[in-house]
């Protein structure tokens, strides 16, 4: 008995040394292949990285980390059955670092990786569009929250319009995952938009950012951008497919199995909305439907969209007030309030408009395009409010400045603001002019609807 307890002893303190001198042997190979990287010299940390990877698979998140810029490199250089095998084995690494650093792994975000770089090799790797789209989908059921990669929601929809256009899906599915998506866009866009209004607030109360915060806004600003390119592509990719002479017999095809789901219905009045479906007697049928089964902001402002074609304007502007009080949610606040405004400018109601505007502001401070209407109606109204040529043209002024606060906000309207303004400006008094009237560094009191002031250049 005490012969084994000496050999079982023994066996275990052999373990333990055999241990000891594995994870020393790999945590001197993970400090030679981590300096390589960190210096990018992957070619040198690649047999290192190798040798922890295969003994020491758990050893530390280093392997993963480091790992993927090594084989991101090998791929870049290589070309052919080389360049094949060093994709699957990323691959596989991302694999691996999902099982065995979960907690460190957000797995939409992995998964939505591994089938762009199958999609971006799909001739090498011979991937069919069905298999890269079921690749996607899977990520995005999996792990929605961490699907969030612009470009790998835009490839995910356009692989989708493949396989409608091949017919290997129906309109319901392409229809289904283009709400799905922009809805994800959205969902993202309000993300951003809510963590950079915070440092926008905190720049106009006049306290600079720190360097962190002004890394975070530029990295805030960048997504908001990404995701306004990718709207307006899935936009375009969804393009005639989404007609009315598609949407409308589908939506009255499967009416009475929806009738009171408020999530089909509510995609289905988006849809016709969007579209100008809105003359066909299914749009009216569909919004009653959806206001009596999930009254909301949502369904009392497609309510008002209806009483406004049937020419029901204040009874309209009674379901709109209600759409505003009976939203909660800040950003979607801001984002109703910029719609309605933007109907009560078509319907030349600039001053209600304008307020509308300017509560969209307080809500979102980010999103530019109300500073860009409220511009746009003082450009309009520029003949009707003054009291000569040259001061009937200083609204010109006043509506180049609201354009250029869009772009100092708002970073995906940098190039459309800039353009708006120039154009408002050349249409403004002249220096010449400025001379003969004598009033440069005067204040000009701009009058009816707008009621500001602008000062001479």
């Amino acid at each position: 008995m005490k012969t084994k307890i000496t050999l079982l002893f023994a066996l275990f303190i052999g373990v333990g040394i055999g241990f000891a001198q594995q994870n020393e042997e790999c945590m001197t190979k993970l400090s030679i292949f981590h300096e390589y990287a960190k210096a990018k010299n992957y070619d040198a940390a690649y047999e290192p990285w190798m040798a922890v990877r295969n003994q020491c698979p758990k050893f530390n998140i280093a392997i993963y980390s480091d790992g993927e810029k090594i084989l991101d490199h090998k791929i870049d250089n290589s070309s052919g059955a080389e360049k094949k095998a060093f994709i699957e084995d990323l691959l596989d690494l991302w694999g691996k670092r999902v099982e065995f650093f979960s907690s460190k792994t957000a797995r939409g975000e992995y998964d939505a990786k591994a089938c762009q770089l199958m999609y971006d090799n799909r001739e090498l790797l011979g991937k069919t569009n069905e298999e890269l789209y079921a690749c996607y989908d899977a990520a995005y059921i999996n792990d929605k929250e961490n699907f969030t990669n612009p470009k790998s929601l835009y490839t995910y929809f356009s692989l989708m319009v493949k396989l409608f256009d091949a017919g290997k899906k129906p309109a319901k599915d392409l229809f289904n995952k283009y709400d799905d998506v922009v809805e994800k866009i959205e969902d993202e866009v309000k993300n951003y938009s809510e963590k950079l209004n915070k440092l926008i607030a905190k720049e106009d109360a006049g306290t600079p950012l720190t360097k962190r915060e002004g890394s975070y806004k530029k990295y805030y600003e960048s997504y908001l951008k990404a995701y306004d390119q990718i709207a307006g592509s899935v936009d375009g990719e969804l393009g005639i497919r989404a007609n009315c002479e598609n949407l409308i017999p589908l939506y009255q095809k499967d009416f009475d199995a929806h009738a009171s789901d408020a999530v089909w219905l509510k995609r289905a009045v988006s849809r016709m909305y969007h579209k100008e479906c809105t003359e066909d007697p299914l749009y009216e049928k569909l919004v009653k439907s959806y206001d009596e089964t999930a009254p909301s902001a949502d369904t009392k402002y497609f309510v008002a969209t209806i009483l406004l074609k049937n020419g029901k304007t204040s009874e309209a502007e009674s379901y709109l007030q209600q759409s505003y009080d009976l939203e909660t949610d800040t950003f979607k606040k801001g984002k109703l309030a910029y719609r309605i405004g933007s109907i009560l400018k078509k319907k030349g109601r600039f001053g209600q408009a304008r307020g509308y505007f300017r509560d969209a502001l307080k809500l979102n401070p980010s999103n530019g395009r109300p500073h860009l209407a409220i511009a746009d109606m003082y450009n309009d109204s520029a003949k009707n409010c003054g009291d000569s040529n040259f001061t009937k043209r200083a609204v010109y002024w006043l509506a180049a400045q609201e354009a250029r606060k869009a772009s100092r906000v708002d970073p995906t309207l940098t190039k459309a603001a800039a353009q708006s303004a120039a154009s408002y400006e050349s249409k403004a008094p002249t220096k010449a002019e400025i001379f003969t009237e004598g009033n440069s560094g005067q204040t000009i009191k701009i009058g009816c609807w707008i009621g500001a002031s602008v000062v001479v250049p």
